[in-house]
């Protein structure tokens, strides 16, 4: 079972005493640090690093929103404020406060508020583990072999292309056409893996069925709808849709 470590600041020793002597009682808790002023409490939760800390709003010296300050977004653990005032409440929810212990509290409603403390750490560990995984799997999954040359046959014929030669790529069924000045070849490959496989500096896609050769742009001319008209430098024109527009604008370094 991992343990939830738990640390709790107070400046009352009895509502400390009382805090700590529930948590003990919870097999999932762990309480790894008690402090009764919030200089100390930042000091601890940075070298700690805990799950959850009760914090108490009202202290000396350093109060529960000035802990939170101190730690900066990046340190913060779950939050749960306890306080004997109920004014601090939407300040508490403010800042991100997992859920807020009105002094006094019974047993019922530390038993509530624990259980919103493991609900919320539970989706947040979950989500990290989502986001290691997804690290992992970019760093061990092998980049796409980029194209330099393909090899297309065509009428009892092998033809050697380099890509940078195409001046731009058409969906035609199973296959893609590509266009390479007076000269066209179909090749068997679809679309979505042909603009993976491509170099991405080079080639860019400006519409479901079509990609281009950014080399070969020599104007754009507005259309309609938001649409515009790509002119390569041979007078081929192809129509950019509005969905593709930023792609494109990204990678020419300019608006239009």
């Amino acid at each position: 079972m991992t343990k939830i470590r738990t640390v709790v600041v107070d400046d009352e020793p009895v509502a400390r005493e009382r805090i700590v002597g529930l948590l003990n009682q919870e097999k999932d808790i762990e309480v790894v640090g008690e402090y009764s002023d919030g200089t100390q409490a930042v000091s601890a939760i940075q070298q700690q690093h805990p799950d959850l800390v009760f914090l108490d709003v009202q202290m000396p010296a350093c109060d529960g929103f000035g802990v939170i300050q101190q730690l900066g977004a990046e340190q913060v653990p779950a939050v749960v404020f306890v306080t004997a005032y109920d004014e601090y409440a939407l300040k508490a929810f403010e800042v991100h406060a997992i859920d807020y212990l009105l002094k006094p509290f019974g047993r019922d409603r530390f038993a509530q508020t624990l259980q919103h403390a493991r609900e919320h750490l539970e989706r947040r560990r979950a989500g990290d583990l989502g986001k290691r995984l997804m690290a992992l799997v970019q760093d061990i999954k092998p980049e796409p072999q980029r194209l330099d040359r393909l090899v297309v046959k065509s009428g009892g014929r092998v033809f050697f292309l380099r890509t940078q030669e195409i001046d731009w790529i058409e969906a035609a069924g199973n296959y893609v056409r590509l266009h390479l000045g007076e000269d066209s070849h179909l090749f068997r490959e679809t679309m979505n893996n042909m603009e993976g496989r491509l170099d991405a500096q080079r080639f860019v896609r400006i519409h479901r069925s079509r990609i281009v050769n950014t080399d070969r742009i020599k104007e754009m001319q507005p259309w309609f709808n938001g649409e515009y008209v790509v002119v390569l430098q041979n007078g081929t024109r192809l129509t950019l849709s509005r969905g593709y527009r930023e792609k494109l604008q990204e990678r020419l370094g300019k608006g239009f």
